[in-house]
């Protein structure tokens, strides 16, 4: 109720001071009938007016705002996959044994329409990802979370990422998994065990991680056709991809 007490006092102030306008307008005139007509002939608009503010206006502003904040968010986004996401799904994904069905299924993705992409991206993001690790690779992956730590804390301390539920909750997955492996001394030497735990970790960032590339890649083909073409000559899920332009 508090909350509100400030808009309930303007909304009081207003009507005190109408009111005495309209006094102050029949002491000099003496005509109630002009005062009347006037007034009822605003109230008859007035249902309109709040059509035009409220429906119209307002939702214009509203998908202007969102345009923006979308925009704002793939930046984000965008920030993240080229300081470590991109590298961090090379490393996943070469553990996965399908991933020779994405490499193919990407081959010369910059030709197809962005119908054609959409439909890849869609049929990608819904698949069941799964990884095998080694002992080595996460005393590997140990040491590149651990260069993007500062990077996870700037991007969780955003509050544009809040409106972005599935990227939050990737953040909060990597950020997971970089602290259970911050806190193994000697990866290589763990019990079976704990190894099974870590590739839980990290198979929910995989499975986390992937679909979002896959969605920025949508973004990036229908806004951005350079960046496009850099990250799908870069392709993550291809081990021999490279930036060099070969046609």
């Amino acid at each position: 109720m508090h909350g509100y007490r400030w808009q309930l006092i303007t909304g009081a102030a207003l009507l005190t001071l109408s009111a005495f306008m309209y006094l102050v307008h029949y002491a000099l005139f003496r005509d109630s009938h002009h005062i009347f007509s006037y007034l009822i002939t605003d109230l008859a608009f007035l249902p309109v007016e709040v059509f035009l503010v409220t429906m119209v206006i307002h939702q214009l502003f509203s998908r202007m705002e969102a345009k923006a904040r979308l925009e704002k968010l793939n930046m984000l986004i965008g920030v993240f996959f080229s300081e470590i996401g991109a590298s961090l799904l090379a490393r996943l994904s070469a553990g996965d044994p399908d991933a020779q069905k994405v490499r193919v299924e990407l081959a010369g993705a910059h030709h197809k329409t962005d119908a054609e992409f959409r439909n890849i991206c869609k049929r990608f993001s819904t698949r069941e990802y799964a990884t095998e690790m080694n002992r080595e690779e996460p005393e590997e992956l140990k040491v590149l979370l651990a260069s993007g730590r500062g990077l996870f804390v700037q991007l969780m301390e955003n509050p544009t990422l809040l409106e972005h539920e599935s990227f939050t909750d990737l953040l909060m997955a990597v950020a997971h998994l970089s602290e259970e492996l911050s806190h193994r001394v000697n990866i290589k030497e763990l019990p079976e065990a704990d190894l099974k735990h870590l590739n839980g970790d990290i198979k929910r960032v995989y499975c986390a991680l992937a679909p979002e590339w896959f969605s920025y890649m949508k973004h990036l083909k229908s806004s951005y056709p350079f960046l496009f073409s850099l990250a799908i000559r870069t392709n993550p899920f291809d081990s021999n991809a490279s930036a060099v332009v070969k046609e």
